[in-house]
């Protein structure tokens, strides 16, 4: 493979490209002419291959110097894939056996090759399909609270933190998306925003004259660029997991950045919000998937309680940062002052997690990138009746963050929500 110039994979010139690594032949098979190449990618940004031979199969991915779900109108650096692989080793290295094998990266060619996971389903199929898993609360809170905790500066030694900082902190475009198409492009008339029209034009109106909601978003955007915390997913949805009955693995951190603890919690937590209101739309009789909007919401529960008790258990255990230092706490017989510093923190990482959340799911409705638990309600009626409710949701999360004080709050506001109808 030439190392200079970069070349987009086919899966026709795949194998003859990667066939001569050792440790893909190891992987796949020693004679590349029979690997077997399949094209997956439905995202919005990369080329994904499965390739398979008679030692096993890989998962091959590779960035575009633009983004995929536009064109070459809108270019891209290919160094995405340089900070994906770096934030995927120390995500593995902070919560073990939570992310595929890498296997191969190559920087000059942008590929990252690693485990093909099977029979793992993507998470948000799974939902849409209407399946309970009972292992992804605990798994996805466990994950969050491990990988955020272990990579701020209350465990991380000072100079490692500020080193990885810099190193993340090239990671320009990418931030530069979320920047615009999730904090702001939502609440205006930008060029590549859509929405379910005209069954929707008058809540957005309302959503984008509604001054509060605009003020809150800036705050939190205000908060995504500024508050530098730990190394976050920065793109943590249902569709970044894959999941069976037994296993959950987190994929695709290429938006990987330094910013607030309570970012990717809440990002997380909007897309089952967003899967609970879409489930009227999968049905085919009424109340059909009561129970999987059930399911959805402890699941909610479950993730915040697993984070909190996980988060306490390494604040306890592991505090070894610069932060709250246990010298000035528990080494001088107060260890009710670090449990009252704990509480502030996590207070506060709630209360940005709601409104993290909240713009979340507006960007997916309103915005350029939509998520399938909508878009494949095929009836715009009824998809515009699921969406209307989660736009209500995402404003009084962002707008009200303060003053909700616990999930049960916002479980009775969602569940009064799925019982109105689309003016």
């Amino acid at each position: 493979m030439d190392k200079q110039v970069f070349e987009a994979l086919s899966a026709e010139t795949l194998p003859n490209r990667l066939g001569s690594n050792d440790v893909l032949k190891d992987k796949i098979g020693a004679d590349h002419t029979h690997w077997n190449v399949r094209e997956v990618g439905d995202g919005n940004l990369n080329l994904v291959f499965i390739v398979s031979g008679d030692k096993g199969a890989a998962i091959v991915k590779q960035a575009l110097p633009y983004v995929r779900l536009v064109g070459e109108s809108w270019p891209l650096p290919l160094k995405r894939s340089f900070f994906e692989y770096h934030a995927l080793v120390r995500q593995s290295a902070r919560d073990p056996g939570t992310i595929p094998e890498i296997y191969v990266f190559d920087m000059a060619q942008a590929i990252i090759v690693m485990e093909y996971l099977t029979p793992h389903v993507i998470l948000r199929r799974a939902l849409i399909e209407g399946r309970e898993l009972s292992r992804i609360g605990r798994d996805l809170g466990l994950f969050v609270a491990r990988t955020l905790f272990r990579g701020s500066d209350l465990s991380l030694p000072t100079h490692e933190k500020k080193a990885d900082m810099a190193l993340f902190a090239d990671n320009v475009e990418l931030c530069d998306i979320t920047e615009n198409l999730v904090f702001s492009d939502p609440y205006f008339e930008a060029a590549m925003n859509r929405h379910t029209s005209p069954q929707l034009d008058p809540l957005v109106a309302e959503l984008r004259a509604d001054r509060d909601l605009k003020v809150e978003a800036q705050r939190l955007k205000h908060l995504f660029s500024a508050k530098a915390e730990t190394l976050c997913h920065g793109d943590l949805h249902t569709g970044s997991v894959m999941v069976t009955d037994n296993e959950t693995k987190v994929i695709d951190p290429e938006f990987a950045f330094y910013g607030p603890i309570s970012f990717d919690i809440g990002m997380l937590l909007a897309n089952f919000w967003m899967s609970y209101f879409s489930q009227s739309g999968h049905e085919t009789a009424p109340g059909e998937r009561d129970e999987m909007r059930d399911y959805l919401l402890e699941t909610v529960d479950t993730i915040w309680h697993t984070f909190r008790a996980e988060f306490a258990t390494l604040w306890r255990n592991e505090r070894k940062g610069i932060l709250y230092q246990a010298r000035l706490f528990e080494e001088r017989g107060d260890p009710l002052a670090a449990e009252q510093a704990l509480n502030i923190v996590l207070d506060e990482i709630y209360r940005e997690m709601l409104g993290f959340a909240g713009i979340e799911i507006h960007r997916r409705i309103l915005g350029l990138a939509h998520n399938a638990d909508f878009e494949t309600i095929a009836d715009p009626d009824r998809r515009a009746s699921c969406e209307a409710k989660a736009l209500k949701l995402g404003r009084h999360l962002a707008v009200n963050r303060h003053r909700i004080h616990c999930l049960g709050d916002i479980r009775a506001t969602v569940e009064r929500l799925q019982k109105e109808t689309l003016a």
